[in-house]
């Protein structure tokens, strides 16, 4: 494991919410909170989204990327999910990040300001540099595609 600095910025609508942190010693992302007008909560519906603001922006490393992922208490209590997790953010985005969220249980669910509503991880990326062959070579599982590595 290694540290990497990223600098953050609070939006003027952010003022006052807790600092994206790691809430234990070896936890891998860092929580934010919903940067909602306080008094003015969400009501997600059971098969609503929304995008949540965070009222940070971040300055990634070249080389590294955000990952925006679904808290696991918020997954299993209320059905609560990120969307498109992970969702990345590259390292020249520069504006506010939104969390998008999606309401998969059977109740109503309440977001209001300061909630934490997903984790954060921090990432370092590799690049890819594509060579286009003629045939590739075979594996034991070849084409083999969903469900054929073992029972579902």
């Amino acid at each position: 494991m290694s540290d990497v600095v990223v600098r953050y910025t609070v939006l003027p609508h952010g003022e006052g919410l807790p600092a994206p942190s790691y809430c234990s010693e070896h936890a891998a992302g860092l929580d934010l909170a919903a940067a909602l007008e306080l008094g003015h909560a969400l009501f997600l519906a059971p098969g609503e989204r929304a995008l949540i603001p965070t009222g940070i922006a971040l300055e990634l490393p070249h080389g590294y990327e955000g990952q925006m992922r679904p808290r696991s208490g918020l997954a299993l209590h209320h059905g609560i999910t990120v969307l498109n997790a992970p969702g990345t953010i590259d390292s020249d985005y520069r504006g506010e990040l939104h969390v998008l969220l999606i309401n998969l249980g059977s109740e109503p669910y309440t977001i209001e300001r300061g909630f934490r509503i997903a984790q954060l991880v921090i990432a370092p990326i590799a690049r890819a540099l594509l060579e286009i062959t003629e045939k590739l070579p075979a594996t034991k599982r070849n084409t083999g595609g969903f469900g054929s590595t073992g029972q579902l």
